[in-house]
């Protein structure tokens, strides 16, 4: 099956349970700060019929190194959970979802980038190499516990963006926010994709199928 057809299939799951008294009294919490995870999740929310709220975990990111990328991704999106869980008082029928992104690029990962300089030498390094996203999505179940946690790749292949549009996409700041200074979606950006092996939600930080797979885990 396709994605867009697993997507459809996920989506109608969810539109189904989101109707029953259980999925009506179900909290769904994103634990992100991101803007472009909401935007997501907000395209999500009006396709499936639910609504969420935000909770941030506020954690140090740098103090958790791995070497390998899928478990640097799992292990953050897991301690945000904690983070975030052991804050809360009502856990009752609250689902938690959290995620992590890394950039990984010849071989390093990449994460947010800290100054002007590393943006720039992260963003003109593309034309060289294709980039891969690696994140990780987590939804926990607040009352018991219980996780479901995977983690998702794609691979973007870029020609060169030109000096005078990364200088900008410094200028305005949110390149900051995003692993690797990775922001397919920007108009200024756009242009310069090649190629998207995996999907753009993914590439975005929030696979918006495979957010519907582990939430339909908890479905009864």
């Amino acid at each position: 099956m396709s994605t867009a057809g697993k997507l459809g299939e996920l989506t109608q799951h969810a539109k189904r349970w989101f109707r029953t008294p259980r999925g009506q009294s179900t909290r769904i919490i994103l634990g992100s700060s991101s803007k472009v995870r909401r935007k997501l999740m907000d395209e999500l929310c009006q396709e499936v019929g639910f609504q969420y709220e935000v909770l941030t975990a506020d954690i140090d990111e740098k103090a958790i190194r791995r070497e390998d990328p899928s478990e640097l991704v799992s292990v953050l999106a897991q301690a945000k959970a904690t983070a975030i869980q052991n804050r809360m008082k009502e856990k009752e029928n609250a689902l938690l979802i959290t995620c992590d992104q890394v950039v990984v690029h010849e071989g390093k990962i990449l994460e947010k980038p800290v100054d002007a300089d590393e943006a720039r030498k992260f963003i003109r390094g593309y034309a060289n190499a294709p980039a891969s996203t690696v994140g990780a999505i987590a939804v926990t179940q607040l009352d018991t516990g219980k996780v479901e946690m995977e983690v998702d790749q794609a691979n973007i292949f870029f020609t060169a963006i030109p000096d005078d549009k990364i200088d900008y996409l410094i200028k305005e700041g949110e390149v900051f926010y995003c692993a690797g200074g990775l922001m397919v979606e920007h108009e200024l950006v756009t242009p310069h994709v090649v190629k998207i092996e995996g999907t753009m939600d993914a590439v975005m930080g929030l696979p918006k199928a495979l957010v519907l797979k582990l939430l339909s885990n908890f479905f009864d």
